[in-house]
């Protein structure tokens, strides 16, 4: 029987959805006999937990919305009695009946006090009070890891999913110009975190019209770019490179009336200097420069090896030998954009927007087209996906570390163990 620990409503859904209460001969708190032919579905917006179940009370059989509760009394406290969504309820399942409970018109809604195996409840509760890195860590080679693989499915649908929202934001702040909102989200990513606020912020000071403008000369797009994040500003004296950046961006800028970003913002601190945004600005310069409608190829492109392509750009000759400006490095070094970097924007940027665009436009190729590079690019190498290495679960490939990162940062952080294929069977074991 149930135990007294306090589980969330959550878990009693879990418990309904999966038929895991005690089925037979059921009755409602007034006696009536129950049989449950469907729980229904789940309801994932406003109003009733469940859609289109269907029971039998004696011999009617009833075709509605099941209400789930704790207790019967959180009805009440929900002003549901008040809500006309909550009319259809056919049945109001709960854990503990401490209250009738009537409709707005009096009538009375029949109530079930569901039971199931003290075991579930245990081993739910196992999970919650877990300290370690993830709840199920000590137990999890108890289930077939092929259960974990059948889930990466909809934990990487899940995880494109998420970056819906805020693609979707950019694109209303952009009128809905999927080009602009690329180039920004493009210009973050070259960011990689540590400065993804101020290239962000650059992309917004020099639009991509303006870029559009003069992409036929690097040597402008450079004082556009640089001129607008503020680095030219540094020293009021400089080498002959740096002099005529900033001499050509005098002129855009008043051209464009252009504000540029506050040089501060910029981070060189504890980055290697190939990832110094001197050199990053000069990549993004350079992408401009050789990809013409880079978005319009990207949606064109089925071939992963051909969108590498469209990525593989080097910073101008001057930073062969410098990083920062006016300081010649002791010695010439590779300024293109590495393979881990390229695919890091790929998985973060170009993934996700042919996701979304193909949502949006109904060109639902293209969101296969996502996955399939996903699955095509090899899995990333960061600190939470070694970690589940550690712990004998390998990433093949970049769909399986991106669901890997999801369900850590989702599910395990959240404790949300009843929607992870494997915390879903541990909950469910007898053993």
């Amino acid at each position: 029987m149930n135990t007294p620990k306090a589980v969330p409503e959550e878990f009693l859904h879990f418990i309904w959805e999966n038929h895991l209460f005690f089925a037979g001969n059921l009755l409602t708190v007034d006696g009536e006999v129950l049989e449950i032919v469907s729980t229904g579905r789940r309801n994932t917006n406003a109003g009733p937990d469940f859609f289109n179940a269907k029971i039998r009370i004696g011999e009617t059989i009833w075709a509605g919305n099941v209400e789930i509760h704790k207790n019967a009394s959180d009805w009440q406290r929900h002003n549901h009695a008040d809500d006309k969504s909550y009319e259809n309820v056919i049945l109001h399942v709960v854990e503990n009946a401490d209250r009738q409970v009537v409709r707005s018109d009096g009538s009375s809604v029949a109530t079930l006090e569901m039971k199931w195996p003290e075991q579930f409840t245990n081993n739910y509760q196992k999970l919650l009070d877990a300290q370690s890195w993830v709840a199920c860590q000590d137990q999890f080679h108890r289930v077939d890891p092929v259960i974990l693989q059948l889930g990466f499915n909809r934990l990487m649908i899940e995880r494109l999913e998420d970056k819906t929202g805020e693609i979707v934001w950019r694109l209303e702040q952009n009128h809905q110009n999927w080009n602009e909102t690329f180039y920004q989200m493009l210009a973050r990513m070259f960011g990689f975190k540590v400065n993804a606020t101020p290239f962000e912020l650059l992309a917004k000071a020099v639009p991509a019209n303006i870029l559009g403008k003069h992409k036929n000369s690097i040597f402008q797009l450079e004082a556009l770019l640089f001129g607008a994040s503020g680095l030219l500003n540094d020293e009021l004296l400089g080498d002959d490179y740096f002099v005529k950046l900033r001499n050509e961006f005098g002129f855009l800028y008043k051209k464009y009336d252009l504000k540029p970003v506050e040089a501060h913002l910029w981070k060189f601190m504890r980055l290697r200097p190939g990832n110094f945004p001197t050199v990053r600005i000069s990549q993004l310069a350079a992408l401009v420069h050789e990809s013409h409608g880079l978005f319009s190829k990207i949606l064109e492109t089925e071939n992963i090896d051909q969108l590498k392509t469209l990525f593989r750009v080097q910073a101008s000759s001057y930073w062969n030998t410098h990083f920062r400006f006016n300081k010649p490095s002791s010695r010439a070094h590779s300024t293109s954009l590495g393979e881990s970097s390229i695919n890091t924007i790929i998985i973060n940027v170009v993934v996700p927007f042919l996701f979304v665009y193909g949502e949006k436009q109904n060109q639902h190729h293209l969101k296969n087209r996502a996955l399939d590079f996903l699955e095509k690019l090899p899995p990333e190498n960061n600190s939470i996906v070694k970690r589940w290495g550690e712990l004998g679960i390998v990433a093949r490939s970049a769909f399986e570390s991106q669901a890997l990162l999801q369900l850590k940062n989702v599910h395990c952080n959240n404790k949300k163990c009843l929607t992870c294929p494997i915390g879903n069977k541990l909950v469910k074991s007898l053993d």
